[in-house]
């Protein structure tokens, strides 16, 4: 069965997506049994470090993915990832995947080395779908049940190339006032790579509201998501969460940090609501 490719993506910045990234697959590896890799495509790095990586010593990152000549050096593989590796259940692997401390859950750390993809584009026809190609040549993904990306908070070469890679989107949403029409951008731009790069499968698996308060603004906000996207809302609502805060800080997920907060109930059954629409005839299925 091949792995559920899920992108986190908001073009905004503080939408609470490396947070989702993070948390949904510290849960889904934890309590679910699940085997989860997570990429971070956001050049600002902080994926790993939420994680509990350390991602200054990392030789490799999610650039390599796009450099199809390191693809081939299976001899600078990342130290640590070899040593935590067991090597009956885990194929060797030429992609920079790290280990975090829970065993389930592995990670390909990020840098500010992403963002020289824009001076790569001119080398190769098809910059765009360089990430897709190095993800459908990797046999060793094959363990994975999940691969969830951490998109960056704009959008260019990096964010499609996540978008051609992966199968599902989930949509993190503050509810503010411009949340709307980051949307409506969205759902144009899902719509645009569909027949451009003849990527039917690609669809927006869950709208997430994030970033909720008690204010007459954001039931509004949440009321109009709803009217819009009445398959896609998801049931559950984040609000801030100070705990998740404190857990991340310390390299730690809410569930080790915080099991009985209630930060760590919310994302819990936002974990389990998006494994329910990964199955079929589920209302978040595409049509």
């Amino acid at each position: 069965m091949l792995a559920r490719r899920v992108a986190i993506i908001n073009e905004k910045g503080g939408s609470t997506k490396t947070t989702l990234v993070s948390t949904l697959g510290a849960y889904l590896a934890l309590h679910r049994g699940r085997r989860v890799l997570a990429i971070d495509m956001d050049p600002q790095g902080q994926l790993g470090k939420v994680l509990g990586v350390d991602t200054r010593s990392r030789r490799r990152s999610a650039i390599d993915l796009l450099l199809d000549s390191v693809l081939s050096d299976a001899a600078s593989l990342d130290d640590s990832y070899r040593k935590a590796a067991d090597p009956e259940s885990r194929p060797a692997s030429t992609l920079p995947i790290s280990a975090t401390r829970i065993p389930q859950l592995d990670v390909i750390t990020a840098n500010k080395s992403l963002g020289l993809l824009p001076i790569l584009e001119d080398e190769e026809a098809d910059p765009t779908g360089r990430l897709s190609r190095a993800l459908d040549s990797a046999p060793e993904l094959d363990v994975y049940d999940f691969i969830l990306f951490d998109a960056p908070p704009s959008f260019g070469p990096l964010t499609l190339n996540v978008l051609r890679a992966a199968r599902e989107i989930v949509v993190p949403v503050p509810l503010t006032f411009l949340a709307l029409d980051g949307c409506a951008e969205l759902v144009r731009t899902i719509a645009t790579i569909r027949g451009r790069y003849d990527h039917p499968e690609l669809h927006i698996a869950m709208i997430v509201p994030t970033l909720y308060r008690r204010t007459k603004l954001a039931n509004e906000i949440l009321e109009r998501l709803g009217e819009r996207f009445p398959k896609e809302i998801a049931h559950t609502v984040v609000g801030y969460h100070v705990k998740i805060d404190e857990a991340q800080s310390r390299g730690l997920s809410i569930f080790e940090y915080a099991p009985k907060d209630r930060a760590a109930s919310v994302m819990a059954e936002l974990a389990e609501e998006l494994e329910l629409r990964g199955k079929p005839g589920h209302d978040g299925s595409p049509s």
